[in-house]
Parts: C-alpha cells; structure tokens; sequence
C-alpha cells in the first residue's frame, strides 16, 4: 500500500505540473506607446529630418550584424522608431524603456558606468541604468563564448582581453556612437501559455550594456533607456528565443494611427482571415519584400519594375521605424502624377514645403482613389488615402493634405509607420514570409501559441491585472485539483480490480 501511496503522489506530481504547461509556444505581449502623440503637433519637415538620420544609417553599408545598422537610424535613440516598449531585465527586474526597432538585431541599455548618457528626459521618463553587479542572474559574455565568437566574424566586436569582455563599438553615420560590452541576463515576461497567464516568466538573453555614447545619443531632450532590436540576426532576443524553442520565431504588431497612438506587439503569430503573405528576399540583414508594382484606381503605373529589384543599394523594406514612406524617383513621379490626375477635378493642387499638396473642402475617402502596393505571391497591400497622404492643417477654409511619400533620388524604398500604422504585421521568420491585413489596432487581435494554427487566445486577455491573475491562479488550482481527484479515483477503480481479481 505505501509503494502505491508513492505511485499516487508521483502520479499527481506530474498532473499538477501538467496543469501549468501546455503544448506549443508561449506567447509574449508588450505595450506599445507612441513617441509622437497624433496630438502633438509636428512639423512635416521635423519628420523628413528624423527619417533622414535613420535611412544615413541604413544606406551606409553593414557596420555591424549584431546591431544591423545598414538599415537606416539615427543615433539618437528617440529617432529609431516612433513606439517603445518596457522590458524587464536582471535579479530583481528592472524597468527599462526601449525604443521599437524592426531594422536592427540587437537589444541595449544604458550602463550606469555609461560616459556620456544623458541622466534626464525631455520626454518624461525617468531614465534608468543597468547595474550588474546589482542583479544575481548577470554573467559577462567573454571572449570565448560562442556567441561571442560568432559576432566576431560579422561584426565590429572586440575582446577586452584585460577583462575578458566581450565588446562592441558601433558608429552611426552622423558622427553619433555606442560602445559597451555584452552581457547574458535574465529577461521577464508576461506569457500566455495554453489559455492561461503565467505573469514574471524568465529567459536568458544576451543584451548590449552601453557605456560609452557621443553625438545625438547625448541629447537629453529625446533621451531614452536604450533599443529593442527586432531583426532577423542571430542576436535579436525573437532569434535567442526562437533558437532555444521558448517562443516561435514569428512576431507580429499592430500599431495604432489614430489618438495618442500605441498598438500591440506579440512574440507571436497573429491570426486573422485577412492575413496576405509574401516572400522575404533571401539573405538580406533587413525585412526586403518584392515589391512589382504600384497600382492607383487599379491601373497599373509605369514604373519599370528593376526600379525595386534587391540589390547592394536597391530593393524594398519594410521598417516600423520610418515615420513616412520613401519612393525611389523613377516611381515617385508616376505615383504623384497619377494621384493629381485623379483629383485635379474635384480639389485644388498646390505645393507646400516641397511636397505635392491639395486644398480640399470634403473627406478625402470621397475624392482621392485606392492606392495598391503589389507584391510578390499575389500578395497587395491597398492603401486607403489616408495612408498615403498627410493632413498637415488648413488653408483659406480647405483642409491641407499632402503626399506622405517621399522621393528618394536613389536607394531603397521603405515602407514605414505611414502605410503600416493601422494593420497586423506578421513576421514569419519560419517561413521567411511577411503577412498583413487592414485592421482596428485598438482592438484585440486572436495570436495562435501553437506551431500550428488551430489553437489561439485573445491578445486582450494578455495585459492581465493582479486581481485576474488570482482568478487564473484559482482558476489553475481548481483545474489541478479536478486532476488530482480523478487521478485518485482511476487508482482506486484499478485497486479494486486488482483486489477482486485475487
């Protein structure tokens, strides 16, 4: 009888822990919050000089594959992305601010040994400084970890060898620069898992701590606590994480166009009906799609279409850090021009500030047409007028709206928040496919947590309060134990058959 007590409680042993984890991958939300509130007013021209520096720094050629700044970027944090996140890193977890960064790999904060951080924020936020030596999980990364090593071969990596560290120096295009070293750390987590949320998960991850910063990185007006890089490099925590099966390796956001902005953003795959998906150019350090052709009322533009072949200084990108969106010349002309032949009837053409603008006394739904961006496996991205233009105010009693892509002379087309805010993104790295749809980004978005695509939770279930977490936990306790009574009974109903058998 006691060998069979023993068997009972290993038995429920394993039940109880059956109850809190679940077949396929967690998934993982994070708040997202506008830097730029749509109620802030900000000059067109501010905008075109903040996508400037991030595109100096895409053009520029690949300086480092850990932090991949061969996209564009600014050296001033606030200039990456328009949406941030906060992240908890470290034992006990600190709170850090990071900036949103589809177009480089790696996540750093600052250092509080930092030379050259700014200590305040003209944005709010109270800044805060990573301490190792503060947190019980910190290791350094030295010289001969295998992550190190591999950063060597396509990096601007370096080993300190009187520490043992291993480093980094990253310079931006500006004169701006970063240096610090690597270090492995535990991040939190809020996961879903099954149906259930499991708040303060942990994973190792390995992140940049900065000490050293110059240029724009100073400034203290758009200061914050570092970058969350989401590309496609071996270092970006979606690839740590996917590599070592803690999350699939798909993420996916929504970001918000309308109000104070903000969105949401999930290590996760996004399900809707309406999802199109598209190829990844192959090889590429950033999110390139083939872009084929650009259509305006469903007739198909002029544009030769090796204007958007991928190349050392071609191709299209898809970058939630661009503000607007950039056309290279050859498209641009034909785009605008098709644009005002449209509406030359019904609004007032003007130029402003050097961009083509129209005076217009009605809803711009009614006038302007239906813009499709055509992109390889069939996949289109139509674009309603006001994902193309800009309001930018009012002139003699007319609403000023203005084309919201810029021209490039020469380069890459990027697809930046302008087209992107309102709809799903997601990003299967698995499949080496982007997918999208038009959708409301205030509301809840269904993420699948299985490889599959046959088991999903509501993403509004995600953001989780104390007091539904104690549900989920009474809730898991009911569950564990409904387990345990009728593994107590199925023991028993085979003790009796064992028992009337001798």
């Amino acid at each position: 009888m006691r060998a069979l007590t023993s068997l009972i409680f290993a038995l429920v042993s394993v039940v109880l822990s059956a109850t809190v984890v679940y077949s396929g991958f967690p998934v993982q939300r994070l708040s997202l919050q506008r830097a730029f509130p749509s109620s802030r007013s900000i000059e067109l021209e501010t905008l075109r000089a903040r996508d400037r520096l991030r595109h100096a720094r895409i053009l520029q050629g690949v300086v480092s594959g850990v932090v991949d700044f061969s996209v564009e970027g600014s050296s001033d944090p606030l200039l990456v992305g328009l949406y941030f996140t906060k992240v908890k890193l470290g034992t006990p977890p600190k709170e850090f601010t990071v900036q949103i960064d589809t177009g480089s790999d790696i996540l750093w904060v600052n250092c509080n040994s930092c030379n050259g951080c700014p200590r305040a924020s003209g944005l709010g936020i109270q800044l805060n400084f990573f301490d190792a030596s503060n947190s019980s999980s910190s290791s350094l990364v030295s010289c001969s970890d295998p992550i190190c090593n591999s950063a060597f071969q396509t990096t601007a990596t370096q080993c300190l060898s009187q520490t043992n560290q291993c480093s980094y120096t990253f310079q931006y295009g500006d004169g701006s620069g970063t240096s610090g070293y690597y270090v492995s750390e535990s991040m939190y987590f809020d996961m879903v898992m099954g149906h259930s949320m499991i708040a303060n998960s942990s994973a190792t991850v390995v992140f940049g701590c900065s000490t050293y910063q110059s240029g724009d990185l100073t400034k203290s007006d758009h200061a914050i606590d570092g970058i969350f890089g989401f590309g496609p490099g071996d270092l970006s925590v979606i690839s740590q994480l996917s590599a070592r099966g803690i999350t699939p390796k798909v993420f996916s956001h929504c970001l918000k166009g309308e109000g104070n902005g903000g969105g949401i953003l999930v290590l996760g795959e996004v399900l809707e009906p309406g999802i199109v998906y598209s190829p990844l150019v192959p090889s590429q350090p950033h999110y390139n799609l083939y872009l084929q052709s650009i259509a305006v009322n469903g007739q198909t533009l002029p544009i030769d279409p090796s204007v958007f072949a991928t190349s050392n200084n071609r191709g299209t990108i898809v970058d939630s850090g661009t503000t607007l969106a950039y056309l290279v010349e050859e498209a641009y002309t034909p785009f605008v021009s098709a644009i005002t032949a449209a509406v030359s009837q019904s609004v007032t053409p003007t130029i402003s500030k050097g961009s083509q603008c129209y005076l217009v006394s009605t809803s711009v739904d009614e006038i302007f047409p239906m813009v499709s961006l055509n992109f390889a496996a069939g996949a289109s991205m139509v674009l309603r007028p006001e994902e193309y233009l800009m309001h930018l105010g009012f002139y003699d009693g007319a609403a000023l709206w203005c084309i919201g892509f810029q021209k490039v002379q020469e380069g890459v087309t990027i697809l930046g928040d302008l087209v992107m805010k309102d709809k799903i993104f997601v990003y299967d790295l698995a499949r080496q496919q982007i997918g999208w749809a038009n959708y409301d980004c205030s509301q809840a978005v269904n993420v699948s947590v299985t490889s599959g695509k046959n088991e999903f939770v509501n993403a509004g279930q995600l953001s989780v309060s104390g007091s539904t977490q104690d549900k989920l936990l009474q809730s898991l306790a009911i569950e564990a134990l409904a387990l345990f009574l009728s593994f107590i009974l199925f023991i028993h109903f085979l003790f009796l058959i064992s028992s009337f058998n001798h």
